[in-house]
């Protein structure tokens, strides 16, 4: 393992003055959240997946006039989409009667709506130019030669890992921290290869797993709501934690009142997994959508993330009509504990709440 003084160097330099990174959820995070976490001594993130090269220089221009601090963009790295159109139209003839519901008809045909950052040119050329601080990989890795130029123009790199094999990838293409994302995590873990076994392992295990393991900084994520979660994953040998649903009730997240109202009330308590959404296994708020998929009658999903491109019609049909119960309400295993705070309160609510947590397991066992 890496020394104490070279993690805290290290943290240092990806601007973490606190140990808390807010993870980047891609269509929830926005320039406001993640400079005001930024602002407020933490490490603020953008999840720029979902947008062109284009609109993420935007989204970084608009977030550098809110900061000076530094802050995270993150990219998926999953295998692009195989194209299936038999499988596509028994998705559509299946959810027809769904948006019948709605008064809507579904499309006629999907597309993959947003590009892999592995074969993602311009994206790659964007960030060459804006040289954000930080950049984080999920689903995967870019080629070698991507990564050698990212670290050639000075940007610090995190990838998610879930597993000890992926972390393993990870380290020998040269990332400076590995994201430890357990099973408890909300929305899309960032399993590199789904046909494979996923051992499906929880936060606190792979985190002492990985910093046991590897000569690099790690960084525990999934589940972790609150200070005492912070020192618990501190404890276990991470020098940071990155908590993404305890962030999306923020007021400066881009969310609906129908997720926002599902987060903070009863429907936080239930979460699962579906693919129905997304053509990918991601936990959300039990809701109409997680309980569609879960029908023994329903056909194959199309490869991800074309079955997005369905579930983004289907939820903007049933919202039109006041039903939010088809959204994407992305949320970890412990999304009971979210507040509705200012990120910069939250920020310093988490510092104190793990300062005292920490105080208090030092008086107990001296």
């Amino acid at each position: 393992m890496s020394t104490q003084t070279d993690d805290r160097a290290l943290l240092r330099s990806l601007g973490i003055q606190k140990p808390i990174i807010q993870a980047p959820m891609a269509g929830v995070t926005t320039p406001a959240l993640a400079a005001a976490v930024s602002n407020a001594g933490a490490l603020g993130s953008l999840g720029v997946a979902a947008m062109n090269a284009e609109n993420a220089r935007k989204a970084i221009h608009q977030t550098r006039e809110l900061t000076a601090k530094p802050f995270n963009i993150n990219v998926f790295c999953h295998r692009p989409a195989t194209a299936d159109a038999a499988v596509e139209r028994a998705w559509l003839e299946w959810l027809a009667p769904v948006f019948e519901q709605y008064g809507a008809t579904p499309p006629q045909t999907l597309s993959e709506i947003y590009t892999s950052f592995v074969v993602d040119k311009s994206m790659q050329a964007m960030l060459l130019e804006e040289k954000p601080a930080v950049v984080s990989f999920h689903f995967g890795l870019p080629p070698d030669a991507v990564i050698a130029e990212l670290k050639h123009a000075g940007m610090r790199l995190l990838a998610s890992a879930t597993n000890l094999d992926e972390a393993a990838a990870a380290v020998e293409a040269g990332v400076d921290a590995i994201v430890a994302q357990g099973i408890e995590a909300g929305g899309h873990r960032g399993v590199f290869d789904t046909t494979t076994r996923d051992d499906r392992l929880g936060t606190f295990a792979l985190t002492r797993l990985l910093a046991s393991e590897f000569d690099v900084p790690v960084i525990a994520a999934g589940g972790i709501m609150d200070g005492a979660g912070i020192a618990a994953a501190l404890a276990l040998g991470a020098q940071a934690a990155q908590l993404g649903t305890a962030f999306v009730a923020c007021p400066e997240t881009a969310i609906d009142e129908g997720y926002r109202s599902a987060l903070l009330g009863d429907a936080a308590r239930h979460t699962a997994f579906t693919a129905a959404i997304s053509g990918r296994l991601a936990r959300s708020i039990v809701n109409r959508f997680t309980t569609l998929g879960e029908d023994p009658k329903a056909p194959r999903t199309p490869s991800y993330p074309i079955t997005y491109d369905a579930g983004k019609a289907l939820n903007a049909a049933a919202k039109a009509k006041g039903e939010f119960g088809y959204g994407a309400q992305w949320a970890g295993q412990a999304a009971a504990l979210a507040r509705a705070l200012p990120a910069a309160e939250l920020v310093a609510q988490l510092e104190r709440e793990t300062r005292e947590r920490i105080e208090r397991l030092q008086s107990v066992w001296g």
